[in-house]
C-alpha cells in the first residue's frame, strides 16, 4: 500500500482544529500586510471568526478580482521574499500572477509529494514529467514533489512525442504525469511507429489540467497498459496538486490542513451540502505570498465523503470534476458540460478519444456540429448508435461527422474540444 503520512491521516477532530488554527493565522497574516486586501474582506478578519463555519460570514474572491490587482496588489509578502511566480494558463487579457515565498514553494512541495506517493510512486521510481516548465506551473509541481520523494526525474516538458516513448523505453520511466489529453497523443504515435507500452516499465499516468471522463480513463489505462490518477490544483490556490484520487478511486483527496473547501450554488452563493453539486470554493491555510479567502474556483463538483477513506486518508473526498462553470454549453434550452458528450463518445467501441464540439448560428437558431474520430471498422453504425446516445441525452438532433485519427487539429496545450461561434459577431 502507498506511504499515508501522519498528517494525511489525522483525526477529523485534530483535523478540524488545526484547519481553524490555520485560518485565523491566514487572516491575521493579511491583516499585517496587506491594507488593499483587508478593504476587500469588508472589515472581517481574523476576530470574526469563531468557528470552521464562520467563512461564510466572508466575501467571495474571483478571478476577476485576482486580475484588477495585477501584479501584486494582492501579495501579502514583500516582493524581495518571493522566490519565484508563475501565471494561471487560463487567462486571457491580464494575467493572474501567483507570487510564492520559500515557504510556499516548501508548501507546494510537501503537498505534490503527498499526490505522488497516493499514486505509489516512491523513491525508486523514474518520474517523466511533460508539462511546460515556465509560467504556467505544472512542471514544476511534479518535479518539487518528485524532488522530496527522492524520485528521479525526466523533465522533458511538452511534445517530442517520439522522444518522449524513446525516453519512456529506455529509461526505465515508471511513471508519466501530463495533462490529461496527451496520453490519446501519445498512444497515436505509439501506433504509427510500432511502440509497444507493454515493453516498458511503465505503471502510473498522472493526469489533470483538463477534466476528462471515466470512459476516456478506461481507455488510457487499456491502451497503455498504467493505472491512472486524476490530480487538481491551480495557479491560484498554489499550483497543482491540490488533492488527488487514491488507489481505491472513491473520490478525490483534498489536503484540509492546507485547503477549506465549500460547494456553493453558483447563482446564489448560498453553501450548499454534502452530496450537492456546486462551484468549489477554496480557502488557503498555509500559503504567504498569495493567501486566498474563499477562492470561487469555477470547477463544479460536490463533496463526496469526510468519512476516513479505505487507504487511511481522512481529508474529505470530492467527486471528480464535471466542468467549469464558464464550460457549460447552453443551446436550445438544454445545459450540459463537454464531458457528458465525451462519456457518451468513449462508450461506444471504436471510439478514439478525439473530438469537437462545433456551435454556430445559422439563419438565427442555434447549430451543433460534433466531430468524432473513429478507428474500428464500421463508422456508419458507430454513427448511428452514437446519434441515438446524443438525442436521448440532449432530446434534441445534433449532426455528426465521423473522421479518421488524426484529421482533428493537434494543439500543443490543452485539448480544444468546444469552438463556438455563434456570437462572433
Amino acid at each position: 500500500m502507498p506511504f499515508v503520512s501522519e498528517a494525511e491521516a489525522m483525526s477529523r477532530e485534530r483535523l478540524k482544529e488545526l484547519q481553524l488554527e490555520r485560518l485565523i493565522s491566514t487572516l491575521e497574516h493579511i491583516e499585517r500586510n496587506n491594507s488593499f486586501y483587508q478593504r476587500h474582506l469588508q472589515g472581517l478578519g481574523a476576530k470574526d471568526i469563531e468557528s470552521l463555519e464562520d467563512i461564510q460570514k466572508f466575501p467571495f474572491l474571483t478571478k476577476e478580482d485576482l486580475r484588477k490587482g495585477y501584479p501584486f496588489k494582492w501579495a501579502c509578502a514583500p516582493q524581495k521574499a518571493f522566490v519565484r511566480m508563475h501565471m494561471s494558463s487560463g487567462t486571457t487579457g491580464t494575467p493572474v500572477i501567483n507570487p510564492m515565498t520559500a515557504s510556499d514553494v516548501r508548501q507546494w512541495g510537501e503537498i505534490m509529494a503527498r499526490c505522488l506517493a497516493a499514486a505509489g510512486l516512491n523513491s525508486e521510481d523514474v518520474l517523466q514529467i511533460t508539462p511546460s516548465f515556465g509560467l504556467f506551473n505544472g512542471g514544476f509541481g511534479f518535479h518539487y514533489g518528485a524532488e522530496r520523494l527522492g524520485a528521479m526525474i525526466v523533465p522533458i516538458g511538452p511534445g517530442r512525442s517520439e522522444l518522449q516513448l524513446k525516453f519512456i523505453k529506455e529509461l526505465g520511466t515508471t511513471a508519466i504525469a501530463g495533462i490529461a489529453s496527451y496520453p490519446l497523443r501519445l498512444i497515436e504515435v505509439a501506433k504509427k511507429i510500432g511502440f509497444d507500452f507493454k515493453d516498458t516499465k511503465l505503471r502510473v499516468g498522472i493526469f489533470g489540467a483538463e477534466v476528462w471522463s471515466d470512459e476516456m480513463r478506461q481507455k488510457i489505462e487499456e491502451q497503455m497498459g498504467i493505472k491512472t490518477f486524476d490530480i487538481i490544483g491551480m495557479t491560484e490556490t498554489g499550483g497543482v496538486g491540490l488533492g488527488i484520487d487514491c488507489e481505491y478511486r472513491e473520490g478525490i483527496h483534498v489536503w484540509e490542513d492546507h485547503y477549506l473547501i465549500e460547494i456553493i450554488d453558483p447563482q446564489t452563493g448560498e453553501v450548499l451540502p454534502d452530496g450537492q453539486e456546486g462551484e468549489m470554493v477554496v480557502t488557503t491555510l498555509t500559503r504567504e505570498g498569495l493567501p486566498l479567502i474563499r477562492y470561487r474556483t469555477g470547477d463544479i463538483t460536490s463533496i463526496l465523503s469526510r468519512e476516513i477513506c479505505k487507504c487511511g486518508r481522512s481529508s474529505l473526498r470530492i467527486n471528480r470534476i464535471k466542468g467549469r462553470t464558464d464550460d457549460m454549453i447552453v443551446i436550445k434550452g438544454v445545459n450540459f458540460y463537454p464531458k457528458q458528450i465525451e462519456s457518451l463518445i468513449m462508450s461506444l467501441d471504436g471510439a478514439y478519444g478525439q473530438y469537437q464540439i462545433l456551435l454556430k448560428k445559422i439563419e438565427g437558431k442555434d447549430y451543433m456540429l460534433l466531430q468524432v474520430e473513429y478507428e474500428g471498422d464500421n463508422a456508419e453504425d458507430f454513427k448511428e448508435n452514437l446519434h441515438k446516445k446524443i438525442y436521448d441525452f440532449l432530446g434534441f438532433n445534433v449532426d455528426i461527422n465521423i473522421l479518421p485519427v488524426g484529421k482533428l487539429p493537434r494543439q500543443p496545450g490543452k485539448a480544444v474540444r468546444v469552438i463556438d461561434e455563434r456570437f462572433k459577431y
